[in-house]
């Protein structure tokens, strides 16, 4: 599995979705869209917008939020397989 997580420091679904995959030991490569060049550009392309967090998963991009809601708990957890309270 290769995962990235497009996230920044001041962004709290970013830290959110951190706490989801580490708690579950799920491995990632973090890339910060601030001080990344180059990386605010990629989700743009990507994603249509400027929004964080986004997760590529295996090559596949993922809004793992829902804006007013949150992180996405119970949809990352049946992704990744893991168990979800």
């Amino acid at each position: 599995m290769d995962l990235t997580v497009y996230s920044a420091s001041w962004c709290r679904d970013c830290r959110e979705a951190k706490r989801f995959l580490e708690k579950h030991n799920i491995p990632y490569t973090e890339i910060d869209i601030e001080s990344t060049p180059g990386a605010a550009h990629a989700v743009i392309s990507n994603v249509g917008k400027r929004a964080i967090p986004q997760f590529v998963l295996n090559g596949k991009w993922i809004q793992p939020y829902r804006p007013g809601q949150g992180f996405l708990h119970a949809e990352m957890a049946e992704l990744f397989g893991v168990p979800h309270p």
